[in-house]
Formats: structure tokens, sequence, C-alpha cells
């Protein structure tokens, strides 16, 4: 009896992990498809052709494109959302961490999944409103998240007086913008990127070394502000 738990413990996981399986190699060609022949384009068929099942197999893991696709799309707007929260949430983390925790997080989801992240963009026009709705809430969610940063960061002096929605819009649209250029077994590592892209989002709002707070005091935050204000004049004058 006491034997027999484990046992179901075991099968259960089991078909767990070859359900999984199946999904990602799902999830695979169905976004290669989309993307070669359209979502229109696309049947079931052609689907469970790819993945070597019949389509009354294939029912037993979605039942329709639209659901196919939805899962597709929830699966690349909804996945770094708890990530980036549960990470500008740390206490024992300063913005210029955070910050690069963020880029490394969704950089990382590019450089591995990049055609799911185009298939997404490319299908925004097919996409049904409730769904439509959803990817748009978490795209402000995460541009809120990245702009919370950044506010963060100003008001501890660790970056450049900068509008915080503009400096996340920017971050964001460099980390998204990997999906395009990046291609896996490349010349770049996917590591490589992640790293040199981290760093360029800190570096451009990092202050520069001599910005840094220079002694203590009324003298030296007064410095300070008159290079914050000098880095203004100069955005003003381009």
């Amino acid at each position: 009896m006491s034997g027999s738990t484990p046992r179901g413990s075991s099968r259960e996981k089991g078909t767990t992990a070859r359900r999984e399986l199946v999904e990602n190699e799902l999830y695979e060609h169905a976004t290669r498809l989309f993307a070669e022949r359209g979502f229109a384009g696309t049947s079931l068929q052609d689907i469970a052709d790819a993945l070597g099942i019949t389509r009354p197999a294939l029912y037993y893991y979605v039942r329709s494109k639209e659901e196919l696709l939805a899962k597709l799309v929830t699966e690349v707007t909804d996945g770094p959302l708890e990530e980036l929260a549960a990470l500008a949430a740390r206490d024992d983390a300063d913005p210029v961490r955070k910050l690069r925790g963020i880029v490394e997080i969704i950089v990382g989801r590019r450089v591995r999944q990049p055609e799911r992240f185009r298939l997404l963009i490319r299908s925004e026009a097919e996409l049904p409103a409730e769904l439509t709705e959803a990817y748009d809430q978490s795209r402000r969610a995460v541009l809120k998240t990245i702009a919370g940063v950044v506010d963060d960061g100003v008001r501890a002096g660790r970056f450049r007086p900068v509008d915080s929605r503009v400096a996340a819009l920017g971050v964001l649209g460099m980390c998204n913008w990997v999906a395009w250029w990046f291609h896996p077994g490349g010349r770049d590592t996917a590591e490589s990127v992640v790293t040199q892209l981290a760093d360029m989002a800190v570096g451009s709002l990092q202050r520069p070394d001599q910005h840094v707070l220079d002694g203590e005091g009324p003298a030296a935050a007064l410095k300070m502000l008159r290079q914050d204000l000098e880095h203004l004049e100069r955005i003003l004058d381009v």
C-alpha cells in the first residue's frame, strides 16, 4: 500500500513531462508554419502532419488554431511579467542591478525564442479583441515596471535625470529588437548578447563618474545639481 503512491506519482510525473515535451514541439511547429504560411493559410491538419500525429490526437492538446495562437501569445506576453515584478520588488537590489536584471530577463527570452515574438508582432491584426487587450495590458505593465526602476534610480542619484517613460520605451525597444536580428547558432552567442545589451542599458542611464556626488553636504549637492542642469541644457540645445 505504501509503495503504490510513489509509483502513481512517478507515472503522473512521466505523463506531465511527456505532455510538456509534445506541447513544446507543437508550439515550435505551429510557430514555424504560421510564420511561413500565415495564420489563415495554416490548418490544424498541417500542424498535425508536422508533428507526426493524427488530427484527432492533436485535439488532446489544442482544440483550434485560435486557441493555439492564444497560448503562444500568452506565453510570450505574460511569461516575463512575474519575473520582472518579483525583481522590481526586491529590497536587496539597487536600481542598477534591477535594470540589468530586467534586460537580462527580456533579452534572454527573445534570444531563446525569437520566432515566437516575431510571430506575435506579425499576428497582431489577427488576434481576437480580448487577446489584443490582454497583450496591451501586458506591454503596459512591463513598461510601467521599467519606468518605475528608472524613477527609483534617478531619485537615488544612480541614473541621470531623464524622462522615465521615454527611457523605459528605449530600453524595451532595444530588448525587443533582438528578436529580429539575433539568429541562434550565429556569430554572437545568446549569453554575449544578453550581457552586452544589459551593459548598454545600464550605461545609457547611469551617471558618468564625474557626476558621482563628490563629498558631502550642500556644496556637493549643489555641484551635482549644476551637472544635471548642464546635461539638460545640452539636451535642449540638440
